[in-house]
């Protein structure tokens, strides 16, 4: 049976009085007990959910490591997005078009999965224009040749599903929801970027070089997107023991490599690491860390693109304030006109 627009309205300002009280009963929970909760959850494997309690430090790593992985997500786009224009085919320039929306995507879900908890998504982006939250990276370093989109999709993208199926068991629901699709779509970018670079491996030897050349640029980078060695690394032993992460840097830099090496072989280039072996005892491939200190240089804005990324992004937050604006004038004005009518 329909409910009248007036009734509605109070059924809904019932339904968010009990939310609020359930939010107030959470908060006034004693600490023993919602740390006693907390604890069962994580011990149990299950998901904590926005409403639950949860400690605050938690509560703050989650907001660190989600918002660094959104900002990377959209400051991402732009070494691939400076290629649009100059995709070698029609067919080409589609499937990186898609690419980049989809990286649009994925900083849109992971925002949103942040603001669960509790943050406005428009302060995370105000961090990160003034430099206050970090992004990956990786995405500070110049795709020079066209060979670089190729390189990209199988290394960063591949090197990005290591890191982040395991996301897909976070502790954190909303999160771990979140990167279900993230990493479905991350798949199929990591397809491209290998079919592309196979294409380039298979053609003339000018493009065979460009190829190869683009491997030896983005091996160490894409590394060290793993982060800094476990004992070198701040957050990792507490977000394990959160089961927000699931397996250390090193864990993940290993598999990569696993990975990484047969399908190397399919593509007929070589990863450029003299020391890179079979280990018969270990039963895992030897080989040589990246440059942990560049990579501390360039995550303190020190990398050959950062200053030239945060300008694009600045700029594109400038000239685009308008499309905001006008967004949220209609909205008010939608918003108003539904007030009106109930």
């Amino acid at each position: 049976m329909p409910v009248e627009p007036g009734a509605q309205s109070l059924l809904d300002q019932v339904a968010e009085a009990e939310r609020d009280l359930v939010d107030a009963a959470a908060r006034d929970r004693p600490d023993a007990e919602s740390d006693a909760y907390f604890d069962a959850v994580i011990a149990a494997d299950q998901k904590i959910e926005p409403r639950d309690a949860m400690p605050d430090a938690y509560r703050k790593t989650l907001i660190r490591q989600i918002a660094q992985h959104a900002h990377s997500e959209i400051i991402g786009m732009q070494p691939e997005g400076n290629w649009i224009t100059r995709a070698p085919s029609l067919a080409r320039k589609a499937i990186l078009l898609a690419k980049v929306q989809d990286e649009a995507g994925h900083g849109l879900y992971l925002y949103a999965a942040a603001e669960t908890l509790g943050v406005d998504r428009a302060e995370l982006y105000e961090q990160l224009l003034s430099g206050r939250q970090k992004y990956s990276s990786i995405f500070n370093y110049p795709t020079v040749t066209w060979a670089d989109v190729g390189a990209i999709g199988w290394l960063v993208d591949g090197a990005a599903i290591v890191n982040q199926v395991p996301l897909c068991r976070c502790s954190y629901g909303p999160y771990a929801r979140a990167m279900i699709r993230v990493c479905k779509e991350e798949s199929f970018h990591q397809r491209q970027g290998f079919q592309s670079l196979y294409v380039l491996a298979r053609g003339t030897r000018k493009q065979r070089d460009m190829a190869q050349d683009a491997v030896n640029r983005w091996w160490y980078p894409s590394l060290a997107m793993f982060g800094p060695p476990d004992g070198d690394s701040t957050h990792s032993a507490q977000s394990m023991a959160w089961k927000i992460k699931r397996y250390s840097n090193d864990d993940l830099r290993q598999r990569f490599v696993d990975m990484t090496v047969q399908q190397a072989e399919v593509l007929g280039v070589n990863l450029p690491d003299p020391d890179l072996r079979w280990n018969e005892e270990r039963g895992h491939y030897d080989f040589t860390q990246p440059d942990y200190e560049e990579l501390m240089r360039v995550i303190k804005g020190d990398g050959p693109c950062n200053r030239e990324r945060m300008a694009n992004r600045r700029n594109a937050v400038e000239s685009g304030a308008w499309v905001a604006e006008a967004a949220s004038a209609y909205a008010a004005k939608h918003n108003n006109r539904q007030e009106a009518m109930a």
